[in-house]
């Protein structure tokens, strides 16, 4: 599975399908995990331009598709016209993904989707685990990068970067016995970390640049709208 499917399957609860962290989080972390996604294959990077001001883009260097329709729609949106800030690439990559993402794993039968009303009025929807056996193995991993101590391999850094970027490590990984503050800083140190190469480093690094822009404007919408 691809990084942001990763992502989807951890913020959203086994039991009752539904998202871990505030709904626009989860959609912020799963795009950062396809912008980190495309960093490490080298299509997409982090350029900073300095000067009177520093700005920070995501530009394509590489336009050939990757074979994951997912991703290669994700690319030709980073690609089009608009800027390349954070912030506006993030929100391009990120319309329409949760629900892409949902319906390859439901098709899958890695979850099932299931619709409801509350009150008998109001629509609900939810995606509950119906073979959680990958999303196990990948909790596993990240348990042994963050309680046990074992170096993460490139994806999992990226996969702490962007859990702890939403704040949602304790949630994803309860009952470890490490308290919550030392788990959110261990995982701070993993995401800051030198981990597996120039394609880990500028990918992590893509990832927090897109997600902190989602996140920062996220929080400026809700203000002004408060």
């Amino acid at each position: 599975m691809i990084l942001a499917e990763d992502v989807l399957l951890l913020l959203t609860d086994d039991t009752t399908g539904r998202s871990l962290v505030d709904g626009s989080m989860r959609d912020i972390a799963v795009a950062g995990g396809v912008v980190a996604e495309l960093a490490t294959a080298g299509r997409l990077e982090v350029a900073v331009s300095t000067g009177v001001l520093t700005r920070t883009t995501l530009q394509v260097v590489d336009p050939a598709p990757l074979g994951d329709e997912v991703l290669d729609e994700a690319l030709v949106r980073a690609a089009g016209p608009g800027s390349g800030s954070p912030t506006a690439v993030l929100d391009r990559i990120r319309k329409g993904l949760r629900e892409r993402l949902y319906a390859r794993l439901v098709e899958r039968g890695v979850l099932r989707h299931e619709q409801g009303r509350v009150l008998g009025i109001f629509p609900t929807t939810a995606w509950p685990a119906v073979d959680s056996a990958h999303e196990s193995e990948v909790r596993r991993g990240l348990h042994e990068v963050l309680v046990v101590g074992r170096e993460p391999t490139p994806h999992e850094a990226s996969l702490v970067a962007l859990l702890s970027a939403v704040d949602a490590v304790p949630k994803v990984l309860p009952g470890t016995g490490v308290p919550n503050r030392e788990l959110k800083a261990r995982a701070k140190q993993v995401a800051a970390g030198d981990v597996g190469g120039e394609a880990a480093r500028k990918a992590v690094a893509a990832a927090q640049a897109a997600v902190m822009a989602g996140i920062s404007a996220t929080t400026v919408a809700a203000t002004m709208s408060g």
